[in-house]
């Protein structure tokens, strides 16, 4: 029973995921920040729909052990995965301003625009890129 469900809620996110894309896109000036958000990880990407190239890309995985287990424990404002979120986001941004990009269009990918999400799109604003 719980596969039925998991496979329909799955599927719900990826129709959720097309309307979005309908009418969302990457161009040159103002490249699309997608989000994969998993049960375990989050990673973000900003991509150029006009070549299908991605430009950066930014993964939980890039974070080091001392500093995931640091975020992990959090402060008072952000704790746990929103915290690694938050710091995936800065990552993001911050190679995104190394590579000249200074706006973007925000793709949450069909999830709801709260918690992980919404910390990640924190990180990349507080780095310096526009929405």
């Amino acid at each position: 029973m719980a596969d039925i469900n998991a496979q329909k809620k799955r599927l719900s996110r990826i129709s959720r995921h097309r309307r979005v894309r309908a009418k969302v896109s990457g161009t040159v000036e103002r490249p699309r920040l997608s989000v994969f958000r998993s049960s375990k990880y989050i990673s973000g990407q900003i991509i150029d729909d006009q070549t299908n190239k991605t430009i950066v890309a930014a993964t939980e995985h890039e974070l080091d052990a001392k500093t995931h287990e640091k975020l992990i424990k959090g402060d008072k404002d952000r704790r746990g995965k929103c915290s690694i979120a938050f710091a995936v986001g800065k990552i993001l941004g911050e190679k995104a301003r190394v590579a000249g990009i200074t706006k973007i269009v925000f793709d949450r990918g069909g999830y709801s625009y709260t918690g992980r999400v919404a910390a990640l799109a924190d990180g990349v604003r507080e780095s310096g890129l526009e929405f």
